[in-house]
């Protein structure tokens, strides 16, 4: 049967289910498909909040989106064009996200009496009306699995597990998807079980084929490579945790230094624990601790002995680490804190996305402790902000904060893979001679005499001839690096850690201006995709607005008075009740308006977009 094929700019689809569903695997295969065909991408995955939720319920409901395009996006999309739900919870958890008119493709064998009354269904949603304003799509998907599954004897148990790749295949037939990947893919992952591996592959192209000879998909839909997005160069998908790990593998190659990793496994950082664990070949070291403060105190300890010292974490994480943080501003030791940011204090939300922690890292340690604030954009851009933040740690020997969030940790985009000759050189010069003469010409070594430049202390590994030294946690002398009583030196020595970081050099704001604008958006970290979005679609209705986007949180640009002061109205959208704009409006005295959300979601980009038009207007 000739079936009739349409042409779309782009598509977002949401495949919604149990958490033991697949539906974080499906949406991984059918983004790598996607990704290999050449359209831009930006992904959503939405796990459950509960650890083991029960089966069938709201809160078990686990979920994966993907925006894709022949053009240039940004974000994973406000709204599923195809909503694809394994039972009644996904669909209900689900329903008031999909627009009328998209795509909604159920599996009909979980709408039976009992999972339906776990939701709160009294009737059947497919058959009672309320579905009507959809296009509908009841597919049996259980029970075409079991069938085509027939031939492999497997439990029906172990049958009804490959329904997901049934799902994958029907999408990557309506979508034209590549599929030899996918298949490559099921045999690697299930090498040791050659029958389940083959299960799989079976479901997969029953799937396909279903769509093919169905006649309840009559259309099929072409979205075409997004030539014109992308830059010449090898691209691969990418989410932002791995792109963090292979940002702090290329910053210690760049800086000729091993890398060592101390970390306490916590959501949503662990994934780069588990992928640094793997490159042992590029000098890198991993230590999962028994506790936060061992974690980075053993990253810290790494750092005196001459390594590019990092530690992992989230809030929760960021608070035990504190201490030992206040301690790496004392010593002057480069190190990198890294905090995927999540929602809620303490573990709640563990798995949902905020960015409520821009206060802790730049004011929660006792005493005057500063230290330096980079946050990524984007899931890509979590490569060169790893390369960034090491650049500021070894340059001006210092503690560095690295500001993600759930929602980049977990997205992904298609990512240029750099070629090594377009890294920054990140090579340090350890102390290695006697740096001070004494009155009466003897040599020695003085730890806290600093570069007239930068204000950063030598770096001396222990063990080097001639340079034995004192450093700790009590105040140290000026220079000598004595233990200090004194209240000038104090001082002093306050007033200088202040002054080194004020001084680290990052590069001027860039503004997006068209011209005409009188109000300027002003967003930091992966608030970036929906803000952009969102003034494009201002612009597309001849809105005039401007944009600025914040990567240096500490220092702020040099620029950033002067470009806030040029406009009457700045508006700081932010996934927390205000964090930066509360220090914009002390640091710049300038009314910086908040508008906020902290539900564990990122924002959509027509909510913003009216939010923005209302503030021009008011």
């Amino acid at each position: 049967m000739l079936k009739e094929v349409k042409r779309l700019d782009r598509v977002i689809i949401r495949f919604a289910g149990d958490s033991g569903d697949g539906m974080q695997l499906t949406g991984d295969r059918f983004t790598s498909e996607t990704a290999s065909f050449g359209n831009d991408l930006s992904t959503l995955p939405n796990f459950p909040a509960e650890i083991r939720a029960p089966a069938g319920t709201l809160p078990g409901v686990s979920s994966f989106q993907l925006h894709f395009a022949d053009h240039d996006i940004l974000t994973p999309g406000d709204a599923p064009n195809v909503l694809v739900a394994m039972n009644p919870a996904a669909l209900k958890a689900n329903l008031a996200d999909v627009p009328r008119g998209a795509d909604i493709i159920v599996n009909t064998d979980e709408f039976t009496k009992r999972p339906m009354a776990k939701v709160g269904y009294e009737t059947s949603p497919l058959e009672d009306g309320s579905l009507e304003a959809y296009n509908l799509h009841p597919v049996p998907l259980t029970t075409l699995t079991v069938e085509a599954l027939k031939e492999f004897g497997l439990p029906r148990k172990e049958a009804e597990r490959s329904k997901n790749m049934f799902a994958l295949g029907l999408l990557s037939w309506m979508y034209h998807r590549p599929t030899e990947a996918t298949e490559a893919f099921l045999r690697q992952k299930f090498a040791k079980k050659p029958e389940i591996a083959e299960a799989n592959v079976a479901a997969f192209r029953a799937g396909w084929n279903f769509g093919e000879t169905t006649e309840d998909f009559a259309v099929s839909y072409e979205v075409a490579p997004a030539t014109t997005a992308f830059p010449p160069g090898t691209y691969r998908n990418i989410s932002g945790n791995l792109a963090l790990a292979y940002g702090l593998i290329a910053a210690g190659k760049q800086a000729d230094l091993p890398l060592y990793l101390g970390s306490y496994p916590i959501t949503p950082a662990s994934d780069i624990l588990h992928e640094l664990s793997k490159h042992k070949n590029f000098g890198v070291r991993t230590f999962q601790a028994e506790d936060e403060i061992a974690g980075i105190g053993a990253a810290l300890g790494a750092a005196f002995g001459g390594s590019l010292g990092v530690t992992t974490t989230s809030g929760p994480g960021v608070a035990l680490k504190s201490e030992t943080i206040g301690l790496a501003v004392s010593l002057e030791l480069p190190l990198l804190i890294v905090d995927i940011q999540r929602g809620g204090p303490s573990t709640g939300l563990p798995t949902k996305t905020e960015q409520a922690d821009l206060l802790q890292a730049m004011y929660g340690r006792n005493g005057e402790a500063p230290v330096p604030i980079v946050a990524p954009k984007t899931p890509a851009d979590c490569f060169d902000a790893a390369l960034d933040a090491a650049r500021i740690a070894l340059s001006y020997r210092t503690p560095v904060f690295l500001l993600s969030d759930g929602y980049l940790a977990n997205g992904s985009e298609p990512w240029r893979v750099p070629d090594a000759e377009e890294l920054p050189d990140l090579r340090v010069q350890f102390a290695t001679v006697p740096n001070h003469t004494l009155a009466d010409g003897t040599e020695v070594f003085w730890p806290y005499k600093r570069d007239p430049q930068t204000l950063a202390r030598p770096w001396a590994v222990p063990g080097t001839p001639g340079l034995e030294h004192r450093i700790g946690g009590i105040e140290k002398q000026d220079g000598t690096g004595n233990i200090s009583y004194d209240p000038a030196n104090h001082e002093f020595m306050v007033r200088t850690r202040q002054a080194k970081i004020d001084g680290v050099e990052v590069p001027d704001l860039e503004v997006d201006d068209l011209g005409g604008a009188n109000t300027l958006v002003l967003g930091w970290g992966s608030t970036y995709g929906p803000i952009t979005a969102a003034v494009r679609r201002l612009r597309a209705e001849g809105v005039p607005i401007a944009q600025a986007h914040l990567r240096h949180l500490n220092p702020f640009p040099r620029n950033l008075g002067e470009v806030l002061r040029r406009y009457d109205k700045v508006v700081v959208p932010e996934m927390n009740l205000g964090q930066l704009a509360t220090l914009i409006r002390a640091k710049f005295v300038v009314d910086a308006r908040s508008y906020t959300q902290v539900n564990g979601m990122p924002f959509k980009a027509e909510q913003l977009a009216e939010a923005l038009k209302e503030a021009i207007n008011d």
